[in-house]
This record gives structure tokens, sequence and C-alpha cells, in this order.
């Protein structure tokens, strides 16, 4: 019997030795010998790892210490000198009296297991690497729309989630989007892409070209879908300036050819009082070529304006003068739709610095937005719309506020997009962008206040005095 436990002990696939009180190997079996060579009688440091001095930690020690296994990682050396990982593990023995005499120690190769656990732990690195690195958005989704996972530039943009909803993040709603891509992929296991527009945890809008793929499981399952969505906010405000040139130059083109034709009928008028001797046809005539073409320069001026970020054409203005005549424009239009409209200019308003045709523009396109917005509300009975000015030292501020149906968060950021209109296929989405646009390019800007079903005010505030101009 002993002879076979001798022959299981020696072919055991592992590394075995018995140690004594003193560390020196008493006994070890047929691998051992292979890869360290004959060791009995020598220190199991020695034998194991070439050392003349005892480890700082020795499981051995601490087995004849306490009594008990011990186990951990090691890395040993053979015979020829190559260097092995094994899993160690110490086991005490008993003599018959129960005194403890000595322990086997118990070595598993694992060298190729740490070969394949660096290998996929570099393998994870550089997935990680890739997974920050992309220049894009990267968020993993779990069904309940929650963003288990993001890379860098997420955190960066949009703030760490901590496991907040997709819409929360993205969008500041309250509910999930309608329609939402990643709710398709859930549904149909198939990539979708979408545009949509995002707003960043700094408040800046983004235009972003999103797709949303399926992660699958070992079974095939969809637990999880993940977004890569691509800031093309560049791009399309390219594309904004071509279109705003297109849009300008066809709804000015029938404006164009009558003041061409007016032109024309002053050279007639020109030639034929010429030809007798009528001056005051020719005055009449030339008087004529003269307005038309000051229009024509107009038109132009206002094409390069809209298609070109350009200086405005700074004249003094009368806040009361210009609320008094937009007001005239606008009246009779919210007298037909059943608005009411009023208007009030307080004394510290004053005088001011800007451009008057594109100041006018600006509080119109404000001024239509909240007429549309009590046109379409159907909660109250009675709407209306006030327009007002005041001043201090420094700015001036127009003010419109109506009681029509309002907006909520995601509405409040994206109204200054290109072409986003909350009014469906009536609206162009041009109005509010050109008027943001203006307020800008005065350093101004355009504060909104709103609320869901009890209205918006707007508050446009300029320089009185353009930079570099001294007061008045």
């Amino acid at each position: 019997m002993e002879s076979l436990f001798k022959q299981y002990f020696d072919n055991l696939p592992c590394y075995i030795s018995v140690q004594n009180h003193n560390l020196r190997i008493i006994d070890a079996n047929k691998q051992f010998k292979e890869n360290f060579g004959d060791k009995i009688g020598a220190y199991c440091f020695e034998g194991y790892k070439g050392r003349t001095e005892k480890c700082q930690f020795c499981p051995v020690e601490t087995t004849f210490r306490d009594g008990r296994q011990h186990g951990g990682e090691e890395v040993v050396q053979t015979l020829n000198g190559r260097m092995i990982s094994v899993l160690v593990y110490t086991t005490p023995i008993f003599s018959g009296d129960n005194d403890l005499v000595a322990v086997m120690k118990t070595c598993m190769d694992i060298s190729e297991l740490k070969i394949l656990q660096e290998q996929l732990r570099e393998s994870q690195e550089r997935f990680r690497l890739l997974f920050d690195e992309v220049p894009c958005y990267i968020s993993i989704l779990d069904r309940g729309f929650n963003l288990v996972q993001v890379n860098r530039r997420f955190r960066e943009d949009f703030g760490n989630p901590g496991g907040g909803h997709c819409y929360e993040i993205y969008k500041h709603r309250k509910d999930v989007c309608h329609p939402c891509p990643a709710a398709e992929v859930f549904n149909t296991k198939e990539v979708h892409t979408h545009e949509d527009v995002v707003t960043s945890l700094s408040g800046e809008q983004m235009n972003v070209l999103s797709l949303a793929a399926p992660i699958l499981d070992r079974d095939g399952q969809i637990n999880h879908v993940m977004e890569l969505s691509t800031n093309i906010t560049q791009i399309r405000n390219l594309q904004s300036q071509l279109t705003s040139l297109g849009l300008l130059i066809g709804s000015i083109s029938h404006g164009l050819k009558g003041l061409l034709n007016g032109v024309d009928g002053g050279f007639y008028l020109v030639n034929s009082g010429l030809e007798k001797s009528n001056q005051d046809r020719v005055k009449k005539g030339w008087e004529m070529v003269e307005r038309n073409v000051g229009r024509i320069r107009n038109m132009v001026m206002d094409i390069l304006y809209y298609a070109k970020d350009r200086e405005p054409k700074y004249e003094n203005l009368s806040a009361q003068k210009v609320v008094e005549e937009i007001s005239a424009l606008l009246t009779k239009k919210a007298q037909d739709m059943g608005v009411g409209f009023t208007q009030s200019v307080e004394p510290t308003a004053g005088e001011f610095d800007g451009d008057g045709q594109a100041v006018r523009a600006m509080l119109v396109n404000i001024l239509e937005n909240s007429l549309d917005a009590c046109r379409v509300d159907r909660k109250q009975d009675k709407h209306g719309v006030s327009f007002s000015a005041r001043g201090d030292a420094e700015h001036i501020i127009f003010e419109v506020a109506d009681n029509g149906i309002g907006m909520d968060r995601e509405t409040r950021e994206k109204i200054f997009t290109l072409f986003f209109s909350s009014k469906g296929a009536e609206g162009t989405g041009l109005g509010l962008f050109i008027a943001n646009k203006i307020a800008m390019q005065h350093s101004g800007n355009i504060g909104v206040e709103s609320e869901e079903g009890k209205g918006t005010k707007f508050v446009i505030t300029l320089p009185r005095r353009r930079a570099g101009s001294a007061a008045g």
C-alpha cells in the first residue's frame, strides 16, 4: 500500500515537496525533481527559487505556526532558469500523536493561465482606450433606458450620468422620446440611425448624428443597446448658411423683379423726356431710377447680412419710436387673431445704438412667435401679448410676454436652432434663429422664461452703446 501511495505521489501532475520545521526539503515527487533537481536536504527557498535566504512571506512557515492550510501565488525558477507562475497550497502533516511534523507544499503550474490573464488584461485595456478615445459620444443603455456605461468624451460634455436615463441627460426631458431609436432597436434587433439636437452640460445645443445598435448576449437576446453619436454642428451651421442664402434669394426674387421693372420704367421716362426735351419727365424718371436702385441695394445688403456674418450698420435709435413702429405693424395682425396687444415704454428706455433694420426684424420675429403661441393655444379663452422697453445706463431691454402654450425645457433649449419649430408644419424654424443671430451680432442676448400651459417671456438685452463708442 505504501508503494502504491508513493506511486500516486510521484506521478501527480504538479510539483510536490515535503518540508520539516527547518524548511528543509525531506521528500519530493518526480515532477519536482525533473524540473528543480534532487533538492532533498536543501532549504525550500533554495530548491524553488535559488535564493540564499528565506522568503519574506513563507506559507510553509505559516502552516507550521498555525497548523492550517494556506495558499497563494508564487514565481519559481526551474533548473534551466525558466520562471514559472505557480498556485501554492500548503498542507500540515501530523504524526500519530497529533504532532505537526511536516508540511506538504503543492505547486500547480499556472503560467499559461497567467499569460491568458495578461492577454485579457491588455485586450481589456485596449478596448477601454478605444472606447474612451473614439472621437464621438458612446453610451450603453439597458431596457429601462438607463445609461450603464459611457465613454470619456460623453462624460466631459454631458457629465457622469450615474445610471440616469438617456432622455434626462441628453435632452432634460421627463419622459421617453418619441420616436426613440433605442426602443426601435430593442423591438427590431436592427441598427437605426437618426439625427437630433441635444444639450451639453454647459447648455450648448449640438446637432448629432446617432447610430443605435443591438448588443446581443450568448442566447441572442438584446439586453443592451449601444448608441454612437457624432457632433455635426459645424456641418449643420455650414448648411444653414447655404440654406439661409437660398431661402432669402427665393423670397426676394419677385421683389427684385418688380424693382427692376421700376428701373426700366424710370429709364423709359428719362429717355422719352430727353427726346422730347421734357425736363419734368426726365426728373421724374431719374427719381424712379434712384429710388428703385436704392431699394435693390438694400435687398442685396439683406442677402449679405443673412448669408454671412457682418458687422451691424449702427445708427442712433429711439426705443419709443422702435416700439411704436413695430406695434403699428402687428396690432392689426393681433386683432385678426383675437389676441390682445399692449405696448409700453418706460422713460429709462431712451436711445441706443443699433442696426435699425436688424433690430426691427429681430423684435418682429419674436412678437410673431408669441402671437402664434397664443393662436394655437386651446386651453385659455383670452390671450394677450405685451411688448415693452426699459433700460439702464448700460443696456436697453425689450420684453415680449404672452400667455400662450408655453414650452418645456427641451423646447426652450432648441428654439434658437435653425429650422426647429414647435409649430410643426406651420413653422419654418427661421424666425427665432435669425432673431438670436441679430442679438448676438449686437453683443446682446435673448433670455427665455417659459412654462407649459402658462406662457413665455422673452427678454432681449442689448448694449446701449456699441463697443468703442462714447456715451452720448
